[in-house]
């Protein structure tokens, strides 16, 4: 029974087989017609495939390699946080200054934790006016910020002036290097050249160099420099010398007309000042002269009245009634008349 059954399963075995084969055939031709019938070959593909080079950002990332350094900036911006619309106002400035003399400076993660842990050491440990101290500073190590916002936003002032002052020191550095590099331009070559030749030695390739630039400045020399005088008439040059006498001489008589004008703009002010004390003056007067009038006025009415009082009691009261009757006898008269 067992070497019947062994023998079952190999013949099955070798039927699935068969039809495996003959499926992969047929599927073969099909695809084999259909390249025939497009007109392409299996080898085409893989003659003009474009490599491709895995991301190191992502391992899942799979690039062409003429796009890979384009697809490592954004996928780099990406893992650290930065969206799309931030990345499309991004842009490096180092194209700005590639045919310049301008220096930059590439801040990398490691230099800038450095460079604050430093500045952290070197503050105070209490808080203090006008120095920052250690509380200050951010202790644990952030990306370098690519954008404004970003850097306000992860790095603290303290740690924003601390990086300020590195920069500035590396770029002081490279020009104190740059200067010293450039000393031979100061030298003294005139004694130098003195001096070798009264020692006859042979010249180095900077005095020679020296030499060359006397010699093309003395060769410029020896050149007419007054060209615009000497190819002119004498007309033209007259015509000249009289125009630069007139201008001085205009020059001349402006400056008297201001200096005439200044001393008439002093006299009027003068003036003014004058009349106004003058005005200021009559008017004091007047207002005497008035309360003087009025106090006179007074003193009359006042006295007026004195008479008048004494008057009345130098009379008896029968002249004060004949006096009343009079008075009586004028005021009908006068209602009559109106009448």
């Amino acid at each position: 029974m067992s070497a019947s059954l062994e023998t079952q399963s190999v013949e099955d075995r070798l039927k699935r087989l068969q039809e495996l084969t003959e499926f992969t055939e047929n599927c073969k031709k099909q695809l084999d017609d259909i390249f025939e019938t497009l007109g392409w070959s299996r080898d085409y593909k893989e003659s003009n495939q474009e490599e491709v080079e895995q991301c190191p950002y992502d391992p899942n990332h799979r690039v062409p390699a003429r796009s890979m350094e384009k697809h490592k900036t954004s996928c780099r911006l990406r893992k650290m946080g930065y969206l799309a619309e931030e990345q499309a106002g991004m842009f490096d400035p180092s194209v700005c200054y590639e045919n310049s003399s301008v220096r930059s400076f590439t801040m990398d993660k490691n230099t800038q934790h450095q460079v604050i842990l430093q500045a952290r050491s070197a503050a105070p440990l209490m808080r203090m006016e006008g120095v920052f101290w250690q509380g200050q500073y951010s202790g644990q190590p952030v990306d370098v910020p690519q954008t404004h916002k970003r850097a306000v936003c992860d790095l603290t002032v303290a740690d924003r002036l601390a990086l300020y002052d590195h920069v500035v020191s590396v770029f002081s550095q490279q020009k104190e290097t740059a200067s010293s590099s450039n000393d031979d331009l100061y030298v003294d070559l005139v004694s130098k050249l003195q001096k070798n030749e009264e020692q006859n030695e042979p010249k180095t390739h900077l005095e020679l160099m020296a030499e060359m630039r006397d010699y093309k400045r003395r060769r410029q020399s020896y050149r007419a420099k007054n060209v615009h005088i000497t190819k002119k008439s004498y007309t033209e040059v007259i015509r000249e010398v009289i125009n630069v006498h007139s201008e001085e001489l205009s020059r001349q008589w402006r400056e008297e007309e201001n200096e005439e004008e200044s001393t008439r703009s002093e006299l009027s002010s003068h003036r003014h000042r004058l009349d106004e004390r003058r005005s200021a003056s009559s008017e004091s007067h007047h207002s005497h002269s008035r309360r003087h009038r009025s106090r006179e006025r007074s003193q009359d009415r006042e006295s007026k009245k004195k008479r008048k009082k004494k008057e009345r009691d130098s009379r008896s009261p029968d002249d004060h009634h004949h006096d009343r009757k009079k008075k009586k006898k004028k005021k009908k008269e006068e209602r009559e008349k109106e009448k």
